[in-house]
């Protein structure tokens, strides 16, 4: 009965600390040439799937769900709660497929597997996340115009004329890149950190 007790204090204590690491950096944002200044990269899933393969993907998912909650209680929102929810499913999209498949099997093949394939499910379901849910949300609840949205890309790259080229050339490289620079930097550090939350 101890051992189960400690046990789930070690894991909840885990997914405490994984959760305010993602927290602090995702307060370190920054914007992409590519994209306009709305869509901000920030390495907060580099927390996420660290946690992700070293205590499983639901740990990965509750990680994600927190370092929301906390980043709200500090922020607050000016989107009206639509970019905190798309971020959630994004960033689940993310870590949840790459840590299902390196937790079957953990080797580096597998990891660096279930990063690319995770990256792939990120593009794809940020893209879906903009067209059907954060930018249209966004429009209406916020009252800004789409015209106004699509002109900030136009500004960026003349060759997008609406919301279906809009997501096309800057939120779907945007999102590769962040898959991308976020799984490196996992692959860089995993291996000094797991020792730590395996004990």
């Amino acid at each position: 009965m101890k051992t189960n007790t400690k046990s789930s204090l070690l894991y909840i204590t885990k997914i405490g600390v994984l959760s305010a690491m993602a927290t602090v950096l995702m307060l370190f944002e920054f914007p992409l040439p590519i994209a306009p200044s709305f869509y901000e990269l920030d390495f907060s899933e580099v927390a996420v799937l660290i946690g992700s393969f070293s205590l499983g993907p639901l740990a990965g998912v509750l990680i994600e769900f927190i370092k929301i909650v906390i980043n709200l209680l500090i922020n607050g929102t000016d989107t009206f709660f639509v970019g905190e929810l798309a971020n959630f499913l994004m960033g689940c999209s993310f870590a949840f497929p790459a840590a299902l498949i390196y937790c079957r099997k953990k080797t580096l093949k597998r990891a660096f597997i279930g990063m690319g394939i995770g990256t792939l499910s990120l593009v794809f379901v940020g893209a879906l996340c903009n067209y059907f849910l954060m930018i249209p949300a966004y429009v209406y609840l916020a009252g800004f115009s789409m015209d106004a949205i699509i002109g900030m890309g136009a500004a960026i790259n003349p060759a997008i004329k609406d919301l279906v080229s809009l997501i096309i050339i800057a939120v779907v490289p945007f999102n590769l890149i962040k898959g991308v620079l976020c799984s490196l930097l996992t692959a860089l550090l995993y291996k000094r950190v797991s020792p730590v939350l395996h004990k």
